[in-house]
């Protein structure tokens, strides 16, 4: 799986996170438990396994947002689809041991015509977005 890096709005970050792969990979995939660490999803409901094929409804920044997700590699990298009101995205996570640590990747793009209008009003979205998510991820991890 890979992101869509013609669309209006992409991008893709990084970040160190001081425990090992297993870790990060357990709390980045408990997708019914995202409320507790990333403070712009309110709910998050995984429907059936962690699979290629299963769906999830959430709720960031107030918007309703359903998943699909479209790539699992344990502990190596997890992607998905998903769709609210006027948007469409394609995100992935690539997780990659690194001295005992874990080197964490998020890509995402954005497709759709309230993309144009985020990009106008607040071309920096995205990027606060992803940065915010890995923050919020190493933070977690890394909790005593």
């Amino acid at each position: 799986m890979d992101i869509d890096h013609e669309a209006p709005l992409s991008g893709s970050k990084d970040v160190v996170i001081d425990a090992p792969v297993e870790n990060v990979w357990a709390v980045l995939t408990t997708i019914d438990r995202w409320s507790e660490w990333q403070s712009d999803v309110s709910e998050a409901k995984l429907e059936g396994p962690l699979a290629v094929g299963s769906t999830f409804r959430w709720k960031a920044k107030g918007l309703p947002i359903v998943s699909t997700i479209q790539a699992v590699e344990p502990e190596r990298q997890i992607g998905w689809t998903g769709k609210t009101i006027g948007m469409q995205a394609l995100h992935l996570w690539r997780l990659i041991p690194q001295n005992g640590g874990t080197r964490v990747m998020v890509e995402e793009s954005l497709t759709g015509w309230m993309v144009h209008l985020l990009k106008l009003f607040d071309p920096a979205f995205l990027e606060r977005s992803l940065t915010g998510s890995l923050q919020a991820l190493k933070a977690r991890v890394e909790r005593p």
